[in-house]
């Protein structure tokens, strides 16, 4: 259905697909404890807040394929502005919720210290996408974005397992 239909009909599609690519942490999660919890909540809004940034700013140096493949990004709607504003609006709203498992005591607060530096990060690179002219046809800032978020996404998911692993080593009496 996203794919078919959802992704060629409406520039949201990277918002609706947002919520399917970020709900495997909550399936993952009910599938083991049986429960979905706030835990397993926050890592999908991690993954759904994540979502448009990451594909806004490739659609911005890629529009005109989105164009001629007919899929309706967010650059080619709404325009590169409005689509420059609703990326950091995002990374504004990411950086705080990456750091909610430090906050909510799901982590320790080493954790915590790493996610604030990837999202102070990732609002430092939008603000970049977000100063960008209209007419900056190389799109340098959106290229980066595009490439620290994917390093962002799997930072702070690999310091979150890390950070859940040596913990629990450590509450084991290991190390």
């Amino acid at each position: 259905v996203y794919t078919m239909w959802l992704k060629r009909w409406t520039p949201q599609n990277i918002v609706i697909g947002g919520a399917a690519g970020a709900i495997p942490p909550v399936i993952g999660w009910a599938a083991v404890t049986g429960t979905v919890s706030l835990e397993s909540v926050v890592l999908f809004l991690i993954i759904f807040l994540w979502t448009p940034p990451h594909f806004w700013a490739l659609a911005l140096f890629k529009s005109e394929d989105y164009a001629r493949a007919g899929i309706p990004m967010m650059p080619n709607v709404a325009g590169q502005a409005s689509t420059r504003r609703q990326i950091f609006a995002y990374a504004l709203i990411l950086a705080p919720v990456g750091v909610l498992p430090s906050a909510l005591g799901f982590t320790t607060p080493a954790y915590g210290v790493f996610a604030v530096l990837l999202g102070a990060g990732f609002v430092w690179y939008a603000w970049k996408v977000l100063q960008m002219a209209d007419d900056d046809h190389v799109m340098k800032p959106a290229k980066a974005l595009f490439g620290y978020s994917l390093l962002y996404l799997f930072a702070i998911f690999a310091i979150y397992l890390a950070d859940c692993v040596v913990a629990r080593v450590l509450a084991m009496g290991g190390a």
